[in-house]
């Protein structure tokens, strides 16, 4: 679901359905996001070959012309293009087969100043990225419990996981997403149905780009000068960085091949770390002053530093935050380990 765009607000490719019984991931759409990436297809039997069929669906099917060329021969005979919107009420009218596996990629960016946004954006930005799930997971669902099979990937982000200042109406609608699943895969194991986040961090696609170049060009003066310059000065400028060191590919995000992958994956390792600060201290102070340190204490690297726990948009280690007796035993007191190795 690509194309449109308005100040602060980018819109992502939609979502694509394998059916009936072989899981198959492809590249959901050419538009503006992951729906770049490579068409990929899981190993399957040669005597089933011809019963995969990928219905991969774009909102603008104007844009449908990077799909056709990267689908090759398999236009049309095991890839078909269809129009769907997931804002639509019933969204999954395009193919009357129960589908094996639904791949929701639709969403819709927004970052800035929340004084800057009107309740109507944020409210655009909730209808894709969280009802536009909900929707076509309700179309899905019923037949999926009936054959007692199937499989439901929703493209989160590491931001449903942990909150990124200026990204506030984006991370609500991540969160939203989470707890719908979270709540739903404990009933969908009953009737073998596999429910799968796939959290990314920052992905280097024409979708973030066009975020960040709105955001850049967006009017500020509804806000205070403060924090306009904070976002524009500080979060913006860093924000390139961070995607340069650490952005990932379309193809990196779509290498999940498991037969039984996890509820959650969390793409990007170096992550991992920072969002698990907030269980490692339940009170959440342990989070914020992490956070608010990284963005405020002036300890910002001036080059790519080795360690690679990096905040999103500043890129300063833990490491420097505390001198490094503090700080390991403040990591280790809330069971972290500081320098990139994970949780303990």
């Amino acid at each position: 679901q690509g194309g449109e765009s308005d100040p602060l607000n980018s819109r992502r490719s939609s979502s694509c359905i394998a059916a009936p019984s072989t899981p198959v991931l492809p590249a959901p759409s050419p538009a503006a996001s992951l729906g770049s990436v490579q068409l990929q297809q899981a190993p399957v039997p040669a005597a089933r070959l011809l019963c995969v069929i990928v219905i991969a669906t774009m909102r603008n099917l104007g844009k449908r012309g990077c799909l056709e060329a990267a689908a090759g021969i398999t236009l049309n005979k095991t890839l078909e293009i269809r129009q769907l919107d997931v804002c639509d009420e019933a969204p999954w009218q395009c193919y009357s087969a129960c589908p094996y596996l639904a791949v929701n990629n639709a969403g819709v960016g927004m970052i800035g100043p929340i004084e800057c946004q009107t309740i109507e954006e944020m409210k655009g930005v909730m209808e894709t990225n969280f009802f536009g799930v909900v929707r076509m997971i309700k179309e899905v669902l019923p037949d999926m419990k009936r054959r007692r099979s199937g499989h439901i990937v929703v493209i989160s982000s590491v931001m449903g996981l942990q909150g990124i200042m200026f990204n506030d109406i984006y991370t609500a609608s991540k969160f939203a997403v989470e707890g719908f699943c979270e709540s739903l895969v404990i009933q969908a194991l009953k009737f073998n149905i596999f429910v799968s986040l796939i959290e990314p961090g920052p992905v280097v696609t024409e979708f973030e780009t066009k975020v960040y170049e709105d955001a850049e060009n967006a009017d500020y003066s509804t806000t205070d000068p403060e924090t306009a310059d904070m976002f524009t000065n500080l979060y913006l400028k860093n924000s390139k960085a961070i995607f340069s060191s650490l952005g990932q590919t379309p193809n990196d995000i779509a290498e999940v091949k498991d037969s039984q992958p996890p509820f959650r994956h969390q793409t990007n390792a170096v992550y991992t770390p920072m969002t698990a600060l907030k269980h490692a201290d339940p009170t959440g102070a342990l989070m914020t002053d992490t956070f608010y340190k990284m963005r405020f204490s002036g300890h910002v690297p001036t080059e790519p530093d080795t360690n690679p726990i990096w905040l999103h948009f500043i890129g300063c280690p833990l490491h420097k935050l505390y001198p490094k007796e503090q700080g390991e035993g403040e990591m280790k007191r809330q069971w972290l380990l500081v320098g990139g190795r994970g949780c303990t």
